[in-house]
């Protein structure tokens, strides 16, 4: 919808409900599995240090993943990339941070922090202008709040709840991190580039100017060596070298108006999806080949994409119409749908640590929805500020952050 690249970030997402849902594609041909698997069964071996100084011969474990990112750590099972996000494992690194659920609200210029026990706003924290989304750091010691049209980035500490230093980022829409942790990656909408920083300082190492309009989600591939972003406004895809910092591939959508969002791949590290708030569904695309994707109807508004704890199942939030669609990602089918009681507008949230509750923020409702994800049953809906957006629940289990409200390997 090239007609909202003009407008003020915070009337560039319309409520959806209404809408009227266009003719929908037909699947395309069945995906390839990517090049994230191991080698092919033969038995290859690594030469290890021997206590005497002499080396040896150890064999390599079949199916091992083959080499990514340099400086990237190795995923835990190169079939599941989510490996690391099993039930309440958190890493030492946050495993005493009090549990809290961080609500940027775009227009009341604040964050709401709710005790996750209780279902109560415990603090307001004021923030910059139009805050969009709760960041959490690659080495998660730190939350960033992208206030995208105030052009800063404030820094919340997880160990206390408390805001701390503000640093100026020009139009912080959204915020990724490289695999090896580098590398900041700020997706800047309006200015039309994506910006890679210095992830710990935010010093700008260089700029990649984009020819779509409105870069917005993004995730990457098993080896890190790629990352798939969507740009809203043209309705198009990029498809990014991560260690060139360069875009090598950009495709528009096959669909009249669409208006990707989210992006999540797929457990076994072979299939993307990419929510289209216009398309009401989501794209399955194969990342490796950047072939046409087909497109998987969900719901009106579909926006948001959380994997589940076992990294069995996808969440989709479906915004137009309040409710969330669940993919069972080994089938990948949809087999449940589940609607909030009295409708709303769920957007951008995360999975609890125990993997048990859904959060999700209400974009155009002053709330946020607390969902059990055994039954679907809404278990909460807290008011919040105006214009709640990309909340984060923290901490979660993972060894690192991949950036957005908390993608964890």
């Amino acid at each position: 919808m090239n007609q909202f690249s003009s407008f003020p970030s915070s009337l560039r997402r319309p409520r959806l409900r209404g809408v009227h849902r266009a003719v929908l594609f037909a699947a395309a041909a069945a995906l390839l599995a990517s090049g994230c698997g191991g080698d092919s069964g033969t038995e290859a071996a690594d030469r290890v240090p021997h206590k005497d100084g002499q080396q040896q011969q150890q064999p390599r474990q079949r199916g091992a993943a083959p080499a990514g990112l340099p400086g990237m750590p190795p995923l835990l099972d190169p079939h599941d990339l989510y490996a690391a996000d099993r039930p309440n494992k958190l890493s030492p690194v946050v495993k005493d941070f009090p549990s809290r659920v961080y609500v940027p609200n775009t227009e009341s210029d604040t964050v709401s922090v709710i005790d996750p026990k209780t279902y109560k706003v415990i603090e307001t924290i004021p923030v910059g202008n139009q805050p969009q989304h709760v960041v959490p750091s690659w080495d998660m010691k730190t939350l960033w709040v992208n206030n995208d049209r105030g052009h800063t980035l404030t820094a919340i500490d997880p160990a206390t709840g408390k805001k701390g230093r503000t640093v100026d980022v020009h139009d912080p829409y959204n915020l990724y991190f490289t695999p090896d942790g580098k590398y900041a990656v700020v997706m800047a909408s309006m200015d039309r580039e994506l910006v890679f920083r210095d992830a710990q300082t935010m010093k700008r190492k260089k700029t990649e100017p984009v020819s779509c309009k409105g870069v917005n989600h993004a995730d990457f591939s098993p080896d890190g060596k790629y990352f798939i972003v969507s740009c809203e406004f043209s309705g198009e895809l990029l498809k990014v070298d991560t260690a060139k910092m360069k875009v090598i591939g950009q495709q528009k959508l096959p669909f009249e108006g669409a208006m990707p969002q989210d992006v999540k791949i797929s457990s076994d590290g072979k299939t993307w999806y990419i929510a289209d708030m216009m398309a009401d569904g989501v794209w399955v695309l194969d990342g490796d080949r950047f072939t046409e994707p087909w497109l998987m109807p969900t719901g009106k508004g579909a926006h948001g994409l959380y994997v589940s704890r076992d990294s069995k199942s996808m969440y989709i939030s479906n915004r137009g119409e309040g409710s969330i669609s669940v993919l069972d990602l080994p089938s990948r089918k949809l087999v449940k749908k589940w609607e909030l009681p009295e409708g709303g507008s769920p957007d951008m949230g995360g999975v609890s640590a125990d993997g048990n509750v859904l959060w999700l923020s209400g974009r155009y409702d002053s709330e946020v929805y607390a969902i059990d994800t055994r039954d679907g049953h809404q278990i909460a809906k807290i008011r919040v500020g105006a214009g709640p957006h990309g909340l984060a629940v923290y901490p979660q289990p993972g060894r690192y952050s991949l950036g957005h409200t908390g993608i964890f390997r």
